[in-house]
């Protein structure tokens, strides 16, 4: 479980980074103020200040990509700010591989994976899937398309991420109500269905995915194919199908959230991260596996 420790602390370290600024300002948690009568700086006035929807590192402002694009759809006008710093955002994590925010920065995630554990303790057995991962794709557009007939970001107002991001540095709970009907559903509907399927923020992240430098690699000679990787996959096991039948050498769906789960749990030893868009091999795979000697 190396990865996925390491995974674990930076979660938290996460929701910590956010909380700083209020508290290095003297304020408390959750918007309430802590300091005395004295005059103290805001935290909008330190080096970091914000939360995962909009924050600013020194003079570079940070933006969520889908709530920019949600903003400009609403009203393009105010939205050219955002767009430049969610252009920023979506370049880092295209790179790295999109949805590794997912799996290593967004809280939902920590909180769906907590429910995930749960849910097995307890022996309630639900569907591997009951949505297509595809769909929140769809979703994501349907929620740009709703804030352009609305005028408004209509997702940040119901947003699970905020509901935990928000809330604890500001005290904004808009969203428990969405953070608690997908921790049911984690329990009794379907495993990981809401970032597997329905979250639009994923569904973003998914396009932008296949453009990821940071890869899992499959080492064909020393994977046994005990179906471990499968069970621990946080995204779908359906993305590993190509690498785990010698089609392809990496994980190259954009649904991977590098989360290192797959990785930790093989026995072989034969799943590792490798940097790069690696040619699939797939023909020199079938011709390993069905060799045909020249007459």
């Amino acid at each position: 479980m190396r990865i996925t420790l390491v995974r674990r602390v930076v979660q938290v370290l996460m929701l910590v980074l956010f909380c700083l600024p209020p508290l290095l300002a003297g304020w408390g948690l959750a918007g309430l103020y802590a300091g005395g009568d004295g005059e103290v700086a805001t935290p909008a006035e330190g080096v970091f200040f914000g939360s995962l929807s909009a924050s600013s590192l020194g003079p570079v402002p940070l933006f969520d990509p889908l709530a920019a694009l949600e903003l400009l759809a609403a009203n393009g006008g105010a939205a050219m700010a955002a767009l430049a710093g969610a252009g920023t955002v979506a370049l880092v994590y295209a790179l790295v591989r999109a949805r590794a925010f997912c799996g290593w920065v967004c809280p939902v995630n920590l909180i769906g994976e907590g429910a995930d554990a749960a849910r097995r303790r307890l022996g309630i057995a639900v569907p591997e899937r009951v949505v297509d991962r595809h769909v929140k794709i769809a979703v994501a557009a349907a929620v740009v398309a709703a804030s352009a007939l609305v005028g408004f970001p209509v997702f940040e107002t119901v947003s699970p991420i905020g509901a935990v991001n928000k809330g604890l540095a500001f005290g904004g709970f808009a969203g428990a109500g969405t953070l608690v009907a997908i921790v049911i559903a984690e329990l009794f509907v379907s495993r990981r269905v809401w970032c597997r399927s329905l979250c639009p923020l994923g569904g973003l992240f998914q396009v932008l995915g296949r453009a990821g430098q940071v890869n899992v690699h499959i080492n064909h000679d020393a994977c046994v194919h005990c179906g471990r990787c499968e069970e621990a996959c946080l995204a779908d096991p359906v993305i590993l199908a190509p690498a785990l039948s010698g089609d392809d050498i990496i994980v190259r769906a954009g649904d991977c959230m590098a989360c290192g789960a797959c990785v930790d749990t093989c026995p072989a030893r034969a799943l590792s991260f490798s940097l790069g868009r690696l040619p699939a091999r797939a023909q020199t795979r079938r011709e390993e596996r069905d060799p045909v000697s020249e007459s």
